[in-house]
């Protein structure tokens, strides 16, 4: 059923409905734009510049002892001491572990009554340490010698006067026999002599040795470390070449790092390596050392040694996070760090162009001190807006140096 309306109400809905109509449709004006009321944001600018930056790189590595050893027992013996434990600090010498010394002391015992015995036999003190000899001072072999000279004196008498006429061919054969019996005796001396000495040489080598097994009865530390692992307890039988300790030094502390093929080029030795350590919000230095002379052929890797000394509570194993300094500061176009914007993932600052926001990409690097190296997109003297929150690209603005205090009350200051 059609309800009809009566022409004198038609006619006054129709203006009402028509108002509402256009009330819906016309367009909305935000107060901060200036279509509405013409009101400005007042911004701070601030030029991009040239600032003095070091030029690091950044890479992944891990801390290691300087030095680690598995130190063992030289000789066999029954472990009677152990005088550290896991984490005790050494200096190098020090007792670690030592074996039962009885069965080694009396080797000594022997190896020293033997070196007496041929040092006597050369006409030297039973203790002494030098075992040099002249065999001519020999007594026996200065005996020998005098009878050669004698029998050399006959039987150049003999021959004298046999040229004369006076001796007979018999006396001369007899000196000339007792001449070469002489000779050989002294020969024979002079090799007794040496055979002795060469003994000499042996009971001391003997005595060196039965003297080093029973100092290496003892296990000292090679340098100075800290006790990783215990491998032996007292009481254990342990034969010679057995482990008993690990053993690490951690001060200084090296610092590996590998390094990525393309950015290898300006690693170079004596540079400055900056290290952060997880859970540690302390920065700690160190100098490369060590770079390796060829690439790792299966990761394409650098590997590049640093040391780091270690204040006390470094341990090694620790992943470390560091920046090597390949060139030294120089000057480089920077603006603040509170001008840059980031959205989902693309980098830019906001500049004013005819009192308007303007947005421009960027790419950027280091950050040093609250500035941001920037790599493109701007030049030096190039005006950017100081903290852009809530601005978006047409906004009308306007320098805060510009805007007068009755037009609009004073922003914030910024730095």
């Amino acid at each position: 059923m059609v309800r009809i309306v009566p022409v004198r109400w038609a006619c006054a809905l129709i203006p009402l409905a028509a108002g509402v109509w256009f009330a819906g449709c016309s367009p909305k004006v935000e107060s901060g734009h200036a279509g509405s009321s013409g009101a400005t944001n007042p911004v701070v600018l601030v030029s991009a510049e040239l600032r003095p930056m070091e030029r690091t790189l950044g890479v992944l590595g891990s801390l290691n002892a300087f030095d680690q050893a598995t130190v063992g027992i030289k000789t066999t013996g029954r472990l009677k001491v152990m005088t550290v434990d896991v984490g005790s600090v050494v200096k190098a010498g020090d007792t670690l572990a030592q074996i039962e010394t009885r069965d080694y002391e009396l080797r000594l015992q022997q190896a020293a009554g033997l070196l007496g015995q041929a040092r006597a036999r050369v006409g030297l003190p039973i203790e002494g340490t030098d075992d040099r000899v002249d065999a001519d001072n020999i007594n026996i072999v200065r005996e020998t010698h005098a009878l050669l000279d004698q029998a050399k004196k006959n039987l150049d008498r003999i021959r004298s006067l046999q040229d004369q006429g006076i001796s007979s061919e018999a006396e001369f054969e007899k000196a000339n026999a007792d001449y070469q019996v002489s000779l050989n005796r002294y020969e024979a001396t002079l090799q007794d002599v040496r055979e002795r000495q060469a003994m000499l040489a042996q009971r001391r080598a003997e005595f060196d040795i039965a003297r080093q097994q029973l100092n290496d009865a003892s296990v000292r530390a090679p340098f100075d470390g800290v006790v990783q692992q215990r491998l032996a307890h007292v009481g254990e039988f342990v034969a010679a070449g057995s482990p008993v300790l690990r053993l690490v030094r951690v001060d200084p502390l090296r610092l590996r790092l590998e390094i990525p093929e393309r950015r290898a080029a300006g690693v170079q030795i004596g540079q400055t390596v900056r290290v952060s350590l997880e859970g540690d919000s302390r920065t700690y230095t160190g100098t490369i050392r060590r770079i390796s002379p060829a690439l790792d052929e299966r990761t394409r890797m650098l590997v590049v040694e640093a040391e780091l000394e270690n204040p006390g509570h470094l341990r090694p194993g620790a992943f470390a996070k560091a920046e090597i300094v390949t060139a030294s500061a120089a000057p480089t176009l920077a603006v603040p760090a509170e001008s840059l914007v980031t959205f989902a993932g693309s980098e830019k600052v906001l500049l004013v162009s005819s009192n308007k926001v303007v947005e421009r990409p960027i790419t950027t690097g280091r950050k040093v001190e609250g500035w941001i190296e920037v790599g493109s997109g701007l030049k030096a003297g190039d005006a950017v807006i100081r903290n852009p929150s809530g601005l978006r690209p047409g906004d009308p603005v306007v320098p805060a140096a510009a805007v007068t205090t009755e037009a609009h009350p004073a922003p914030g200051k910024n730095s």
